[in-house]
């Protein structure tokens, strides 16, 4: 595979005597559960500066419904987890990352209780759901169907105690800043103050996912990858882009927002039907409606070929209607506002671009391969979900790692002591001449057009079902997209925004066609078999034509 084109280092140019300048000991950009559990876990004596591109409710981890897994039943175990999480990996999951996380999960989530979180509870105990995967009943849930959102009210509060904690919101990162190989901070923009310069003795990606990379995701608009092309700039290696989780139950009509439906309606009884109302999952697996994603979402796209029509349909209308609106009142009111009764009709769903697998690697706590830099959440490759994640683990993750990455990084920088502040070093980045046809070129450009046209291939060439052919055919475009929108300088998040998506693209794609093979959430209908061959990673850094292949440790 020859060298394709690569963008420049930084999107914009910016000189150090232009622009304000900040200062903080601990930068983390990303205010969702793994930026602001980050937060929480630096030392108290030490400054911290939060910048996220919307303010601290419009996260991904805001949306999560299902819960957040974790051995806190007696009946269960430790080794359930790990094999369920294993299980549904495909083969990639390392098992020493699966077996820590796991462990720690039942005091991430008592921490959660203690600041305040409401979790569903039956008899004065833990209410425990049961998703696609699991072995188990090990969810907790909040508010029926919302506990992205209970979780995030408490851990918002609890952050608002903080003295040393500054909040930045509506401001887009537009490049991390290194000198000499290693990550000072970030050039940052908002609409008040235009750049700022904000010099880090520490830096934390928490920045999220790329669902919207895809014209059918279950992300909020601000999924757009931006970290993964921040760290992609900045020399961070990038690995498992190929994977990217498609869910499978995400109401599908015309004129509503793409609501996932969680998982958990399908623990609590659910069927997926097609449009003749036949049940289809116990053909596909013996664990039907409760086998892991990938399964069946392929299931869903077999189906939606097979009878030629657009989605199947969630029936739950064999269980009891009080315990439907009961359990999921979040999503009957959703399907309420288009006339439909959750508890009685059938629902139209299709698959929908979930959740990122791949990122930028991490070891086990949350360092990258960049020197001051680290990384927690979706934005990262950590090992734990292999090629296919297990329902419920995210927010876990997101806990876990954003708790390690916040307590190392504080640990870093207290270690240094003063030594800190000769990092400070401003680099050296010109500002070439811009011609007033360089200008016209970037203002007639149809940015709009470019990034819906891209968000239409990705999900018709890059989703459920891919092929040699088609991701060849995608790859070439995208390269094409890329050689004239890359080099522009543009002056607001809506350009800075299309040129991260382009670069993550560009990524997925790459190590899509890289892989000749079946696994996890990446089925390749020309090679519809897992080989022992590929039981490896797929890892890229900027500057190198192939991709370095890690095998697992």
């Amino acid at each position: 595979m020859t060298k394709p084109f690569e963008g420049p280092r930084y999107l914009v140019p910016f000189g150090p005597k232009r622009v304000p300048h900040c200062f903080t000991d601990v930068l983390i950009l990303g205010g969702g559960l793994a930026g602001l559990r980050a937060a929480l876990a630096v030392d108290p004596r030490l400054s911290v500066t939060v910048v996220t591109k919307d303010d601290l409710h419009g996260s991904s981890s805001q949306w999560a419904q299902g819960g957040i897994a974790g051995v806190v039943d007696p009946e269960d175990r430790f080794d359930n987890h790990v094999a369920d999480t294993l299980a549904a990996g495909g083969g990639l999951c390392h098992e020493a990352v699966v077996e820590a996380v796991v462990r720690e999960a039942p005091g991430r989530i008592a921490e959660l209780i203690a600041w305040g979180t409401r979790f569903d509870e039956h008899d004065g105990a833990l209410a425990l759901g049961r998703e696609g995967g699991h072995s188990h009943h090990r969810i907790v849930h909040a508010l029926g169907d919302a506990t992205g959102r209970e979780v995030m009210r408490a851990v918002i509060e609890q952050t608002r105690k903080l003295d040393n904690l500054s909040v930045w919101p509506e401001t887009f990162t537009i490049d991390l800043v290194t000198h000499e190989g290693a990550c000072r901070g970030a050039l940052v923009w908002n609409p008040r103050h235009g750049k700022t310069l904000v010099w880090a003795r520490r830096t934390i990606l928490a920045t999220g996912g790329a669902g919207q990379l895809y014209r059918e995701s279950t992300n909020p608009p601000g999924a757009s990858g931006d970290g993964m092309a921040l760290a992609w700039r900045a020399g961070a290696e990038l690995r498992d882009m190929e994977f990217m989780q498609f869910h499978p139950t995400v109401l599908y009509i015309a004129g509503g927002s793409r609501s996932l439906i969680t998982e958990a309606v399908r623990g609590a009884g659910a069927w997926l039907v097609d449009k003749d109302g036949r049940r289809f999952m116990p053909d596909f697996d013996p664990r039907a409606e409760l086998a892991p994603r990938d399964v069946v979402s392929r299931a869903i796209t077999v189906v939606m070929h097979r009878t030629h029509h657009a989605n199947v349909f969630l029936d739950l209308s064999h269980l009891d209607p009080g315990m439907v609106h009961e359990r999921f009142p979040g999503m009957a009111a959703i399907c309420a506002a288009f006339g439909l009764d959750l508890a009685r009709d059938r629902i139209p769903v299709r698959p929908g671009a979930h959740y990122m697998i791949g990122g930028v690697r991490v070891d086990d706590v949350g360092r990258t391969g960049v020197p001051g830099l680290f990384a927690a959440g979706e934005v990262t490759s950590s090992g734990l979900h292999g090629a296919n994640r297990l329902a419920s683990n995210s927010l876990l993750e997101g806990l876990v790692y954003g708790a390690r990455a916040g307590e190392t990084a504080a640990a870093e920088v207290l270690a240094e002591g003063s030594r800190g502040v000769d990092e400070f070093r401003v680099p050296a980045i010109s500002e070439p001449v811009r011609s007033a046809a360089d200008e016209a070129a970037d203002a007639t450009l149809d940015l709009d057009d470019i990034r819906n046209s891209l968000r239409a291939l990705m999900w018709r060439q890059v989703g459920v079902e891919r092929s040699g052919g088609s991701l060849a055919e995608a790859l070439a475009t995208v390269e094409g997209w890329c050689r004239y929108v890359l080099p522009r300088q543009f002056a607001d998040p809506q350009g800075w925004q299309l040129q991260n998506m382009l670069e993550v693209a560009w990524l997925m794609i790459r190590s899509a066609v890289h892989r000749d093979e079946t696994r996890g959430v990446h089925f390749r209908a020309d090679h519809p078999a897992s080989s022992d061959a590929w039981k490896t990673h797929i890892a890229w850094r900027r500057g190198r034509a192939e991709p370095h292949l890690e095998p697992l440790p």
